[in-house]
């Protein structure tokens, strides 16, 4: 049984518990943001780099295959958007969702 006589032992308890506190929840925080920082910058390098590829394909197709022709002009704005239609789909199928489609009552 514990019997707590003074209020250093008091005080004592209270120390301890704030300083479990404090390893167990910003450690883990500041874990956390560093890992969710370094998602955010390759998310956007990936982002800026499909942009740029995505342009390059628009003014390879424009001064290629529909070079002079202005009644198909809009054609590879239409090829450049499906393609870019099909990566944002195929990202969102590799999207793995664990939680939301489990039991968790088992």
């Amino acid at each position: 049984m514990l019997s707590f006589n003074s209020g250093s032992s008091i005080s004592e308890l209270i120390d301890l518990v704030r300083a479990y506190a404090k390893q167990e929840t910003i450690g883990e925080l500041q874990g956390t943001g560093r890992w969710l920082a370094w998602g955010a910058l390759g998310g956007l390098s990936i982002l800026v780099g499909l942009l740029f590829v995505l342009i390059g394909v628009l003014r390879l197709l424009q001064s290629t295959l529909f070079n002079g022709s202005s009644a198909m002009s809009w054609v590879p704005y239409f090829i450049v958007l499906t393609l870019t239609v099909a990566l944002v789909v195929f990202s969102q199928s590799r999207i793995r969702k664990p939680f939301l489609h489990s039991n968790r009552s088992k």
